[in-house]
């Protein structure tokens, strides 16, 4: 029986090199002294950490377009590189809060520039429940938040199972619109540690530094967080007896003497993404969209964030990919279907240039077959300390089964990879699903496949540099999505959709 396994195992590899070898001979031009080349460019402190409407994401975006040139993909229209994308800038010049005594900006509480410059004055404060049962009053049913302050709890003071499960419900987006349907005239959220905010994200809260890119209309309605420990000072209740007040008479309101204060100014700017078109043969109708963000944070504080994992990682594949499958066509065995190489901008400032995109498609959506989506792929995270062979994948299996095999026998078959699937799951708490920006395309019901290593120590940090990348890894992975990528695009039939997502379809 040993015997007669072994042999169809030897048969069948000697099957699948047979019929792969053109596939293999090409992914095996994604090498890593190219992705060193190209990434110690992209992030270098020449340009400037490259933040979405600055210079440096400007050169990004022109040695990205002259290497498609170079390697023979041409303009998504055959005449320009770029897709152009309008931004609006905020800035918080200065905030002030005073709830019966004055709260220290940055400190125990926070707002972001999401809104106009406002003075508002108000004497009392509607605390309007939890959002996890359909009897409380955060349905507003029981309540007048009309001209009124709403108080909310945030999900990270969520205790209970039930809280958990629904903790959607109080993603604050979608709490600020309910409240702005009411009547509202701010909403001030409750949040259970604000210091671990201000510390892992303080290049978003420092006031001199701080602006924030974002596409479309501003928030209608002034929010801030605050830190649990002052609810004494404002409303005379701790969180815990609150929390009592609240689910025994389903709402409640306070007395208080307030105002909330910001000073805004806005100004215009504008993001590229950048499109190199591959046309295919007889499919060429159908489109595969592979994306990285080649967008980072920019210069805070006097240092250049320079992004080389996030997402200089993913955008270094992009290129390689891109050259891999150039060659595979001037040599005759360019893809079937077509295939459009999508390094967006704007990512760090909330998915922009991929929600531009999906909202203004150059190539219709329905006949989009998938995205594969590239996100820092250089590092390894505390979970893997010590194996650079595995990537985590999210999304693969949410909206098409055949796309996840697919997935799974690439690997199986060219890479023997781990494929951790962690981050996959509907109820993960990082939202990894929610992320970055394959989600625009999954929420147009386009089969998916996120591919990351983690977040690790250097996230978002000026630590993030060149000389701690894996390029053996990134050159792995890269591989893993030429094969995966390389059989969607060849194939006879599209990928069908044919599960519904657990996942919520609103990111919030």
């Amino acid at each position: 029986m040993r015997k007669f396994t072994l042999l169809i195992l030897l048969l069948g590899s000697v099957n699948i090199k047979a019929q792969d070898s053109v596939a293999i001979s090409y992914a095996s031009s994604i090498n890593v002294e190219d992705l060193q080349t190209h990434l110690y460019i992209l992030a270098s402190d020449s340009l400037e950490g490259r933040e979405t409407g600055k210079k440096g994401q400007k050169l990004a975006a022109d040695y990205i377009s002259r290497h498609f040139q170079s390697i023979g993909i041409p303009p998504y229209d055959g005449e320009a590189y770029y897709q152009e994308f309008p931004l609006l800038k905020q800035k918080l010049e200065e905030s002030t809060l005073i709830i019966n005594s004055k709260v220290e900006y940055l400190k125990n509480y926070y707002t972001l520039p999401y809104f106009s410059s406002i003075d508002i004055e108000f004497n009392e404060m509607q605390c309007v429940g939890f959002g996890w049962d359909e009897i409380t009053c955060s349905d507003y049913r029981y309540v007048d938040v009309k001209d009124k302050v709403v108080l909310i709890l945030s999900p990270d003071l969520l205790t209970n199972a039930k809280e958990v499960e629904n903790i959607n419900l109080l993603d604050w987006n979608y709490q600020l619109q309910k409240a702005y349907d009411h009547g509202a005239k701010a909403v001030v959220f409750v949040g259970g540690d604000i210091n671990k905010k201000l510390n892992r994200y303080a290049q978003y809260f420092t006031k001199e530094k701080r602006s924030v890119l974002i596409e479309g209309p501003q928030f209608k309605l002034p929010f801030l967080f605050v830190d649990q420990s002052e609810l004494p000072n404002i409303i005379g209740l701790s969180i815990k007896k609150l929390k009592k007040k609240v689910k025994k008479c389903k709402y409640a309101s306070f007395n208080v003497d307030g105002r909330f204060t910001t000073n805004v100014s806005s100004s215009f700017l504008q993001g590229e993404n950048v499109l190199g078109y591959l046309e295919g043969t007889d499919l060429k109708d159908e489109l595969l969209v592979i994306t990285a963000h080649y967008d980072h944070i920019g210069i805070h504080d006097g240092e250049v964030h320079n992004g080389a994992d996030d997402d200089g990682s993913g955008t270094v594949a992009i290129l390689e990919l891109a050259e891999a499958f150039a060659k595979a066509k001037a040599e005759g065995n360019g893809p079937r279907r077509s295939i459009l190489f999508m390094p967006v901008a704007g990512e760090e400032m909330g998915l922009l240039g991929s929600s531009y995109y999906t909202e203004n498609p150059i190539f219709p959506l329905e006949k989009t077959i998938a995205d594969l989506n590239i996100d820092m792929i250089g590092r390894m995270d505390e979970n893997h300390e010590g194996n650079p062979d595995y990537v985590y994948l999210i999304g693969a299996d949410k909206l098409s089964s055949e796309l996840h095999q697919i997935s799974e026998d690439a690997n199986t078959y060219y890479t023997q990879l781990e494929l951790d699937y962690t981050f996959n799951q509907p109820n993960d708490p990082n939202r990894f699903y929610y992320r970055s920006d394959h989600y625009n395309f999954a929420k147009n019901n386009i089969p998916v496949i996120f591919y990351f290593n983690g977040v690790h120590a250097d996230y978002h940090k000026a630590t993030d540099t060149v000389e701690k990348i894996h390029f053996g890894k990134i050159s792995t992975i890269s591989k893993l999505i030429f094969h995966t990528a390389w059989t969607l695009v060849n194939q006879d039939k599209r990928i069908e959709v044919d599960v519904e997502s657990d996942f919520e379809n609103d990111r919030k």
